[in-house]
């Protein structure tokens, strides 16, 4: 055996007693006649102890050769500590060697191994494996490992079986883009990796598994961000015979369960919204309800003096900014600088100081009164002492402008606490958007756009809305939920069409000729043919689920083996090129 035990388990009940340690070197400290070394493995640090009068000659030369991060195994006998270390869980003991193999020499590392590193992104990105080494990235996966665990076991005990679904599959052209995979054996046709197992968990519901799961990697071929990587994991999941309410209830428990088991936070039940609340009244369809500044409409209250901008706009929505009012001149402008950034896009900002002493300042006083301000503190709930901040302009793109103003301001305030947890549902979203040709510009675009399915073709419409489909589109609401954690969506699925004659209309509406349906979905139409039952899902994004309740905004340390912000491992440096010859099999010829 290398180890009899490993480097954070020794305390003083196992003085006197023979041990086996095996693990990397953090430091070391020579003092001539002594020396001291910290030997770490994935559990913990134990303090080893070479001496002179005490230890034989060769161990204790040999021990002076140890560099950082060097693989050593050693035996000894465990003694009391003189000067103890209250900070870790050995410190009251150290082990006195007898004996020392140096199991593998190393090189300096090029950051060093500690929670707090002098390494950057990009150099520890590059040594991910010593990245691991330190503390906060190997509790990141170990904290990642207890969330799948528990995940498996309450869908285990709720009866839900896991199955695994191909990664080799067809390309279809909704959603993001796939990552294609030639064939050798089939010249010139290619397989796609999977952006979800959505096909596949249906066909197991026509199949009659009734409840499946799966920890399943994920592939979309998109522009990368702090939560959003071309592979990722999801928690799939599929039920038969089931409605809306039944999913909800399902997997608000597993979120329940988790945020109990993992963090310790009881929560009660979740709120429910829909989208179209969603967007009045936060801008967005993942709304943090961790604080308040809720969206207040002033279009009654603010379009009725000569404010030329104000009259132009679709909308006027503000919202108040709990104890802003001291906010000096110089913090506004640099908001109204923030808001004018390419990245939210608002031609300019108008606020409202609500003084304590009930009167309002303005930065449009010369066109509204004392009265008109009272009217706007109303309408956004704000107190004495706050501030109102007030956009316009087309309705859609002010509220998202005013959205990130919201989350910004949020963050500034620290109201966005990470051991704070605020989940909900969103509802009734709408089953197909307009998009616009983006080759085109003005009324072109628009008559050359289409609709897209707003989650995926196979979701069902609700059976109020269906006759909808032929005279008003856009007006269909989805069977459709996401759950949302802190503003980030964690999970989203539907109700699923589970009959030929529905799911072709879907793809009618959705520009698909019946022939071109039939080539790309097919194969499902036709088992829906053969009693497919009603059911419905739900998936969960794994990495951003677990990052969350870390109390992270970003994915990467929660993921082994990330990719960078290009796309890139540049720890094995893929993607690269490939053999001609390879190439040749697989007959494909690059036109460089």
């Amino acid at each position: 055996m290398y180890r009899s035990h490993h480097c954070g388990e020794l305390n003083a009940s196992h003085i006197n007693t023979e041990v086996t340690l095996a693990g990397w070197v953090q430091k070391s400290r020579d003092k001539g006649f002594m020396n001291w070394v910290d030997l770490r493995d994935r559990y913990g640090i134990t303090q080893l102890i070479f001496d002179e009068s005490r230890t034989e000659k060769s161990v204790f030369e040999l021990a002076k050769t140890l560099g950082r991060e060097f693989v050593i195994q050693v035996k000894g006998t465990v003694i009391e500590r003189e000067s103890k270390n209250t900070a870790i869980p050995t410190g009251e003991i150290e082990i006195l060697v007898s004996e020392m193999t140096i199991l593998n020499a190393a090189l300096t590392p090029p950051f060093t191994i500690e929670d707090e590193t002098d390494g950057g992104e990009d150099i520890r990105m590059k040594y991910r494996y010593l990245d691991i080494r330190r503390n906060p990235v190997k509790n990141s996966l170990l904290f990642r490992h207890k969330v799948a665990m528990e995940v498996r076991k309450y869908l285990s005990d709720l009866d839900f079986c896991e199955v695994e679904t191909p990664y080799l599959i067809k390309s279809t052209p909704e959603g993001a883009r796939d990552f294609v995979v030639p064939s050798r054996m089939n010249e010139g046709q290619f397989y796609a990796l999977p952006q979800s197992p959505q096909t596949f968990k249906q066909l197991l519901m026509v199949g009659g598994m009734d409840k499946y799961f799966q920890i399943v990697k994920c592939f979309r071929d998109e522009d990368l961000r702090a939560d959003r990587q071309p592979e990722f994991t999801q928690i799939d999941c599929e039920m038969a015979f089931v409605e809306q309410e039944d999913i909800l209830n399902v997997f608000e428990g597993l979120t329940r369960h988790l945020l109990k088991e993992i963090k310790g936070v009881e929560v009660a039940k979740f709120p429910r919204i829909t989208y179209d609340y969603a967007m009045k009244t936060y801008g967005n369809d993942k709304p943090d309800i961790r604080f308040g500044m809720e969206f207040g409409e002033l279009n009654a209250v603010a379009q009725h003096k000569e404010f030329p901008v104000f009259n132009a706009a679709e909308l006027v929505v503000g919202i108040a900014v709990p104890g802003a009012g001291n906010y000096t001149r110089k913090e506004i402008d640099a908001l109204i600088d923030w808001v004018k950034r390419p990245q939210v896009g608002a031609s300019g900002m108008v606020y409202v100081k609500c003084n304590e002493d009930g009167t309002y300042k303005s930065s449009v006083d010369k066109f509204y009164d004392q009265d008109d301000l009272a009217q706007w503190a109303k309408a956004t709930q704000a107190q004495a002492g706050d501030m109102i901040f007030v956009l316009s302009g087309p309705a859609n793109k002010t509220r998202a402008q005013l959205s990130a103003l919201r989350m910004e301001l949020a963050t500034r305030l620290g109201l966005r606490k990470p051991d704070e947890f605020a989940p909900l549902w969103v509802v009734d979203f709408p089953l197909l958007e307009f998009v616009e040709d983006p080759s085109l510009t003005g009324e072109q675009a628009k008559q050359s756009g289409r609709y897209h399915a707003m989650h995926h073709p196979f979701t069902s419409p609700k059976p109020e809305d269906i006759s909808l489909l032929a005279t008003d589109p856009g007006k269909v609401r989805a069977n459709a939920y996401d759950m949302v954690l802190n503003g980030n969506e964690i999970g989203g699925g539907s109700i699923r069409i589970h009959d030929k004659a529905t799911q072709e209309l879907m793809f009618k509406y959705l520009g698909f000729t019946p022939e071109e349906a039939k080539a790309q979905f097919g194969f499902l139409m036709d088992a829906f043919q053969f009693g497919a039952p009603p059911h419905g899902g739900l998936a969960f994004g794994l990495d951003r689920l677990v990052a969350i309740l870390g109390g992270q905004e970003t994915i990467r340390d929660f993921i082994a083996f990330p990719k960078n912000n290009s796309g890139r491992d540049v720890m094995i440096d893929a993607p690269s090129t490939i053999d001609e010859a390879q190439l040749k099999e697989l007959h494909i010829q690059l036109d460089i």
